[in-house]
């Protein structure tokens, strides 16, 4: 009696990283650290926008590791056209590369669509977690440095740069309640636990949230709820 065959399950590749920075170094040791995974492999480096654009272009990637301060074109041009697919035939996802001292730089980065903030001083673990987070379709948010430095930035700007979202009014209080969860770093699971309600239901919550605000991801949501002044830093 012949049994038909099992059906052929194709396994994914790794996922395809880029480095752009324009020191070599740092290039370096982030590409030992990333290479070391079966899960991840860096297959583009550049050191600095333009050459990433041109390379981009032609090389596919998954994720791309993306410093600012660059000559040429720098990380914010870069970081703008690649999460547009202006580059590329899909937009691409971005993690921002960055220290505390860049202060609106990096707003300016993640108002132009990158997934979040990652130090360059950040562990290694932290480093490998971003970036299978954001090439799972979710943003850099919980690290609590993602959290310091988002207080840092909003601090930063200037007094009359506040102005209430258009969409919190349609927040409901649940939604509200969420939304200053995730500013204050929690994750779907922590968020669930201090709500005393199901991770389904909080992920719900979220969509929500991402959709009556009109923003990409949590990191965008999150920017508005400290520019509207609906968190506060340190609060």
């Amino acid at each position: 009696m012949t049994t038909p065959s099992d059906p052929v399950v194709e396994q994914p590749g790794p996922v395809r990283v880029a480095l752009v920075d324009d020191q070599q170094l740092v290039r370096a040791g982030f590409r030992m650290v990333i290479d070391s995974q079966p899960d991840l492999e860096v297959v583009v480096e550049a050191g600095d926008g333009a050459e990433a654009l041109r390379r981009l272009a032609v090389v596919p990637v998954d994720v791309v590791l993306m410093d600012v301060r660059m000559p040429h074109v720098d990380g914010l041009e870069a970081t703008a056209r690649l999460t547009v697919g202006d580059v590329t035939p899909e937009p691409v996802k971005v993690i921002v590369l960055t220290t505390f001292d860049l202060d609106e730089y990096v707003l300016s980065a993640i108002k132009a669509g990158a997934s979040g903030f990652l130090l360059k001083d950040a562990p290694p673990e932290e480093m490998l977690g971003a970036i299978r987070t954001v090439h799972a379709g979710d943003a850099v948010i919980a690290p609590s440095s993602t959290r310091r430095l988002l207080e840092h930035l909003v601090t930063a700007l200037p007094d009359d740069a506040a102005a209430p979202h258009p969409g919190l009014a349609d927040l409901t209080d649940r939604e509200r309640e969420v939304l200053v969860l995730m500013a204050r770093g929690r994750s779907n699971t922590e968020i669930a636990g201090d709500l005393f309600v199901a991770e389904a239901t909080v992920k719900t919550h979220v969509g929500r949230v991402l959709a009556k605000l009109a923003v990409r991801d949590r990191v965008q949501a999150v920017v508005a709820a400290y520019e509207s002044g609906l968190v506060r830093p340190g609060a």
